[in-house]
Parts: C-alpha cells; sequence; structure tokens
C-alpha cells in the first residue's frame, strides 16, 4: 500500500477531517492544509483526557450539582434509587454528546464510537458501569487491542451485558463465549460443516465458555460501594482442561484461574484472520463499505499484517491507513451516508455551534441533542444488538439503512429547526452560529468564495457550476455580487447593530437551509 504523495488542498485535507472527527470548522481545514498530511494525521492520531459526566438533573440525590458520579454510592431507598439511575444515564447521553460537539481536533471521538459499536454493549444495568467501560474504550482507542479484548472481557458491564457474571462451572453459559468469536475477535467465517464456521466450530464455543467462568460482579447500584466490581471466585471457575478444535491447532489450555481467559486471548490472536478482521471492520467504518478482492489484497491484508508486526498496536494501523494513497482516492471519498450524529454534529461543529447556556442548560441541551440522535436509529449506548448498527456490517446496504422515508424526513426538520428557528430546551434555544461560521470563511464579503468555502466544509465532492451558481443567488438574494458585499461589510463595520447583522444572518440561513439538504451534505 503506497503512501499518499498526490496534491493535499483542501478537498484533502478536509475528507481527512471528516472521516476522522465530527466536523471541522473551514479555519481547522486550511490549518491543515498549511500543516501538510503527516503533521496533521499525526495530531489527530491522539486521545485526550476527557472530563467526567457531570450531575445536573433533580433526580440526582448522592452528589451536588456540578460534581461526578462515576464513583458515587446509589441510595439505599429503591425509589430514589431508581431516580438517581435516571438521572445519570441522561448525564451520561449528555456528557457524550458535549464530547463530541466540543471534540478537539482528533480522532478520539469517531475511534470511541468505533470500538462502542464493535462492542455492542448496552447500558442496561447502572451508569457507573457504561461510564467505566466507555471510559476504558475512550483511553484504549489507539492502544494495544489484545489488551483491551482482555479487558474488555473482565470489564463489569460486558460481563452484566452477555450473561458472564453469571457463567458458572455448574451452568456454563456460551453468551460471550460465542460473540468473543464471532464478533470480537476473529469473526464467523462461512459456515463448512455443521458447526464450523471455517474460522472457530462449536466446540471452542463451549470450551471458551468453561474458560470464561469464575467471574462475578458486585456492587451493582450499590448504596454502599462506590463501583460495579468484577470479582474472580475460584470456586465457580471450571480449572479443568480444556480442548480446542483444528482451527487453533488443537491446543488444551491447562486451568489457570483468574488468568486463564487471557491465556485463551492469547492463542485466538495467534490466528491471522484476527488481524484481517479487525482491520476489515476499521476499513469499512474509516473508508468505504465496498471490499472488494483487490481491495482485500492491496489494502485489508497489508494493514493486518502491518497489525500483527506491532502486536497488535492500533495506532500503526491508522497511521498507514490514514496516509496511504488508497484511503485518498476519489471513488471513496463520499462513500459513506453521514450516520445520524454525524449528521447533527456535521450541522453543529463545522458552525461551532455550541451551547453556553450554564451547566444545566447545557446538560438540557446535549441530552437533547442525544435523543435527536436516538430518533433517527443511534442511540450510543443502547446499540440495537450486540452486533452494534446494521449499517456497519448488512450488506449491501450497509450505510445507506442511515436514509429511508421517515430518517431522512426528521434529518430535514432538524435542519430547518437548527437554521431557522432553533431548537427550544426549556428556557433556552439552539440555534446555528450562522455569523460566526460566515467570519470564519477565508473571505465572507466575496460572495463566490463564501459558497466555494461552504461546500469545502460540507461537502465531500465538488459541486458543478450549475449548483455553485444557483447557491450563490440564494445568498444574494438574485442580487449582483457586490450588492453582497456591501451589505457584509455594513455588518463587519457594526456587528452589532441588528438591522445590519439581521439580513445578512437570514440570507445565510436560506443558504444553509439548502446546502444542508442537498444530497451531498447527506455523505461523507
Amino acid at each position: 500500500m503506497q503512501v499518499y504523495t498526490g496534491p493535499w488542498t483542501k478537498a484533502e485535507a478536509a475528507h481527512l477531517l471528516r472521516r476522522t472527527t465530527f466536523g471541522a470548522t473551514n479555519q481547522q481545514i486550511l490549518a491543515a492544509v498549511s500543516n501538510g498530511m503527516t503533521a496533521t494525521v499525526n495530531s489527530i492520531l491522539q486521545i485526550p483526557i476527557s472530563s467526567e459526566p457531570l450531575a445536573y438533573d433533580a433526580g440526582e440525590t448522592i452528589v451536588p450539582q456540578g460534581s461526578s458520579w462515576v464513583n458515587a454510592v446509589y441510595p439505599a431507598n429503591q425509589t430514589q434509587n431508581q431516580q438517581t439511575e435516571n438521572a445519570r444515564f441522561k448525564s451520561l447521553g449528555a456528557w457524550i454528546a458535549k464530547n463530541i460537539n466540543q471534540e478537539q481536533l482528533c480522532i478520539a471521538e469517531k475511534m470511541a464510537f468505533f470500538w462502542q459499536n464493535h462492542f455492542g454493549v448496552t447500558a442496561t444495568a447502572e451508569s457507573r458501569a457504561m461510564y467505566h467501560f466507555l471510559a476504558l474504550l475512550r483511553q484504549n482507542a489507539l492502544g494495544n487491542f489484545k489488551q483491551l479484548m482482555k479487558d474488555v472481557t473482565i470489564d463489569p458491564a460486558m460481563l452484566l451485558f452477555l450473561n458472564g457474571a453469571t457463567n458458572n462451572v455448574f451452568s456454563p453459559n456460551e453468551n460471550y463465549s460465542r460473540e468473543l468469536l464471532e464478533l470480537f475477535s476473529i469473526g464467523k467465517g462461512n459456515q463448512i460443516a455443521t458447526g464450523d464456521y471455517s474460522t472457530y466450530t462449536e466446540t471452542d464455543v463451549a470450551a471458551g465458555a468453561k474458560i470464561l467462568t469464575g467471574y462475578t460482579v458486585t456492587g451493582v447500584r450499590s448504596s454502599t460501594e462506590t463501583q460495579a466490581l468484577a470479582i474472580f471466585n475460584p470456586i465457580l471457575h471450571d480449572n479443568a482442561s480444556k480442548t480446542l478444535s483444528y482451527h487453533f491447532n488443537n491446543q488444551v489450555l491447562a486451568g489457570a484461574g483468574a488468568t486463564e481467559y487471557a491465556n485463551y486471548i492469547d492463542v485466538i490472536f495467534a490466528q491471522p484472520q484476527v488481524a484481517k478482521y479487525i482491520c476489515s471492520k476499521l476499513y469499512r467504518y474509516f473508508v468505504n463499505y465496498d471490499i472488494t478482492p483487490t481491495v482485500q489484497t492491496d489494502v485489508i491484508d497489508v494493514l493486518a499484517q502491518t497489525f500483527i508486526n506491532n502486536n497488535f498496536e492500533i495506532l500503526p494501523v491508522m497511521q498507514q491507513l490514514l496516509t496511504s494513497d488508497h484511503f485518498y482516492d476519489m471513488s471513496v471519498r463520499g462513500a459513506i451516508i453521514r450516520n445520524p450524529l454525524d449528521m447533527v454534529m456535521g450541522v453543529l461543529n463545522p458552525t461551532q455551534t455550541i451551547p453556553n447556556f450554564g451547566l444545566v442548560g447545557d446538560y438540557q441541551t446535549y441530552i437533547s441533542i442525544y435523543y435527536v440522535a436516538d430518533t433517527m436509529g443511534q442511540s450510543y449506548i443502547i446499540p440495537p444488538s450486540v452486533a452494534g448498527w446494521t449499517a456497519y456490517y448488512q450488506a449491501p446496504a450497509f450505510s445507506k439503512l442511515w436514509i429511508n422515508s421517515t430518517y431522512i424526513k426528521k434529518r430535514f426538520d432538524i435542519v430547518s429547526a437548527i437554521v431557522y428557528t432553533g431548537i427550544p430546551i426549556g428556557t433556552n434555544t439552539l440555534k446555528m452560529n450562522h455569523l460566526g461560521f460566515l467570519n470564519g470563511l477565508s473571505n465572507p464579503s466575496s460572495a463566490p468564495q463564501v459558497i466555494d468555502d461552504i461546500c469545502d466544509v460540507f461537502f465531500p465532492k465538488a459541486i458543478d457550476a450549475t449548483d455553485k451558481l444557483m447557491l450563490k443567488l440564494i445568498l444574494t438574494g438574485g442580487l449582483p455580487d457586490f450588492e453582497w458585499t456591501i451589505q457584509y461589510t455594513d455588518y463587519a463595520n457594526d456587528p452589532t447593530n441588528i438591522a445590519v447583522s439581521n439580513p445578512v444572518m437570514q440570507r445565510m440561513q436560506a443558504v444553509m437551509n439548502v446546502i444542508l439538504k442537498m444530497p451531498q451534505f447527506q455523505t461523507i
């Protein structure tokens, strides 16, 4: 796989940022052009420390408003216990939306969601456990996948989600054992015989369930324990030897107590298919859903070898992918339909539309944004299944599943609301930062340049001259370009005067309403 050596213009920089963040501003795209591909990719490939979610809802009765609850107990009273859990769930959802809306220019949020989709854990037990699970994914998003797989295996949220906490020698439960193979590590191949999926067999699922026995979870929504914790109980572990199938060279795993699960994962990761499977998922998420034989050979197999050579470190794989010639090929630009979060944040982030309503107002706004994405099929902490969202694995439609008659209407309604009236949330209203966005463009007083910049920000490919002319006429109200220059200059000279700022904002509203409903905006 060759390193990209072609032109490095706004088009390439915007493509990189569009795929690795939830939306870049015009200034950020220009800075990426100036910095060059290598420096920009290096800068993007970082995972900054994230703050913790804060209490804001009246249902939270343990910690004061504005404080973190992630290591706080729950009330002993059952009614209050449930109220507190409801409040923490909303805080967690708001925190996720806040992180995405206020993301630094880096891959952290996109990678965090990749792993949440990969593992498909649902917040069903308690929000503390779900927070710590999401924090684990985020902190290790570009780290060692083999170690992450081991950590996830005995994470309380996962143990609760896939019945690992009740898997014991007396009653083995195969739920996690099956998903570990089928979805999380080596992937389910084609069935070649009864119970044989070409990468593992039902024998391996059964053996894996026994290997994974013995872990329980304590402290769920406890009034005395500050976290849900994974505990290994030797009495509940099947310490007999287990024999795997021919796919794993009929390897025998001796009983090893609390570390036996890790030994099992080492055996799984010795198979080359693990690297190919994960790299194919990374490819579908960051590049294109269509994996042709050529892509398999020239891209995914190469990435997989890099993955293996680096002992399953994610960072070198992403470095290679994001600097590759293939990543910048015109055929993959605009190949992915925006998911609901990409759609909503792709409106807010590039325009720097960020709530500023104080702690409670901001959190109320962010949980509303979270639920907006939910109405379009994407509740971040409640995936539809352990396999994640169908748009990332269901052939042949893949990301096209995000678009249907119901969802597209909701997308358009959301755009209209953000652009014109704003979204009312309590006593506050979240409305697009039209003038701030306009002021950040290359030459706001030039109508043609304004349209060029907006298209660079929101469209993955260049649109034709006729469409650009149409957009410019909407911006100018059909008047000559110099009239826009006069109008903007009057506003720039007296920005607090609504008599001159409102007409400019109204023209921006008109053009943004059209741009954000064009088919080109629905893709990245």
